[in-house]
């Protein structure tokens, strides 16, 4: 099935929108091909305030309404606690609260973007999406990452190459309980490195410590840049430490 086939039958649906690649693809497909569509977006503690801004700009761009559901992550049983489940708590809380919103607006399928690259196995959130019956249109019609970021491109979304970002919680170590505070200094450390010119990059909690993952090509660009690393990085973390092995992946 094609995403045009996929949407010439579904008149009317919500996006749970990230303001990632796959879920601006998939708000640009629903339009494009007839779905009367609004976005959702889930604004936590666990995301970055850089992800709402590029989600109200593609929303804008695309003129699709876009609600924002404020969710407190850190008061949901399993979330905070950090253990090897927390994605499954995650998600369910999240798009449970996107559903109750979107049916407040009179919606009864709820779309999200994973698509057909994604593994299901090792990743408890997608449980929680089964559970509660949101779909996955891009894995339905068998669409890669590779051909997601292509369609992307030719389609004009300036997400087409926008690197994939896992939530801050992703940050610090399971099994450490997630605070505020935690959270901050992740936020914070990335910002900071990433006006420094980093991309695709981590910066993993350590104890006191921050971990700085980069893709090895950004190594030499780390050494010069130390002495603006560490006074960036300074007032949050006792040590910084650069991890020699190449980012890849989450």
């Amino acid at each position: 099935m094609t995403l045009e086939a996929y949407f010439a039958s579904l008149p009317k649906a919500a996006v749970a929108f990230s303001g990632g690649a796959d879920s601006a693809f998939l708000l640009w497909a629903a339009q494009r091909y007839g779905c009367h569509v609004t976005a959702y977006y889930a604004e936590t503690a666990f995301q970055p305030s850089f992800e709402l801004a590029d989600a109200q700009r593609l929303a804008a761009q695309l003129d699709v309404p876009m609600h924002v559901v404020n969710v407190d992550i850190l008061a949901v049983p399993g979330a905070a606690e950090n253990g090897r489940k927390r994605c499954y708590h995650c998600k369910k809380a999240l798009f449970a609260a996107l559903w109750d919103a979107a049916r407040r607006d009179g919606h009864t399928t709820l779309l999200e973007g994973t698509n057909a690259s994604d593994s299901v196995a090792d990743r408890p959130g997608f449980q929680a999406l089964a559970e509660l019956e949101v779909v996955s249109p891009l894995r339905l019609c068998g669409l890669t990452k590779q051909e997601v970021r292509q369609l992307s491109r030719e389609a004009g979304l300036f997400t087409w190459n926008k690197p994939a970002y896992a939530c801050l919680a992703t940050r610090i170590p399971t099994g450490t309980p997630i605070t505020l505070d935690a959270l901050e200094k992740a936020a914070r450390a990335e910002s900071a490195l990433a006006r420094l010119g980093f991309t695709d990059f981590r910066v993993r909690l350590l104890g006191e410590n921050a971990r700085i993952q980069l893709p090895e090509a950004q190594f030499p660009q780390a050494l010069n840049c130390r002495e603006q690393i560490l006074s960036a990085l300074r007032r949050d973390f006792s040590g910084v430490l650069l991890d020699l092995y190449p980012r890849e992946g989450e």
